[in-house]
């Protein structure tokens, strides 16, 4: 218990440090940011307590928003995502699977985890830029940006997945 602890509060940090320090700062075509710490979320075991998934996702999202200047954005859109993140994956893992999965393409299969995957990152970026930017007069950019930003994470998430499992 205490080494999962460990990992995952090492995990926490790298998470933060990385979007703070240089994804944050990656706008590709004015619209396309990398959300990276979403995976954070995702890669929450199937046991795991969902008070514990709350409040892991809120303080890293409270956290992202201090130091993006972006007030309750991401920390808002976390914690919907981990408030779905359990159903989610009860809904694509296998019903014989052991208590204690930990969602991988390796644990789900590469198509249900690529879904699992894709459900979560869409939905956090269609909250997180509803938040952020919509209005009616300005939808394209809105489009641009969820679409944008869900592509640039899902590609990232799938490149961390590859170098993770071999």
């Amino acid at each position: 218990m205490t080494a999962d602890l460990l990992k995952r509060v090492l995990w926490f940090f790298l998470f933060i440090l990385a979007q703070v320090l240089v994804l944050g700062r990656i706008h590709l075509f004015h619209y396309a940011t990398p959300l990276f710490y979403v995976y954070f979320v995702v890669l929450f075991p199937r046991n795991h307590p969902k008070w514990a998934v709350l409040l892991w996702s809120f303080m890293l999202g409270l956290l992202i928003d201090c130091f993006t200047n972006t007030p309750g954005l991401a920390s808002s859109s976390l914690t919907l995502i981990a408030i779905i993140q359990p159903y989610a994956l009860e809904l694509f893992a296998p019903r014989d699977s052991d208590e204690n999965l930990v969602p991988s393409a390796k644990a789900l299969g590469p198509v249900k985890y690529s879904l699992y995957v894709f459900i979560l990152v869409f939905l956090f970026c269609l909250v997180f830029y509803t938040l952020e930017i919509f209005s009616f007069i300005n939808w394209l950019q809105w489009v641009l940006c969820v679409t944008g930003s869900t592509l640039i994470t899902l590609l990232l998430i799938a490149a961390f997945e590859y170098t993770r499992s071999k």
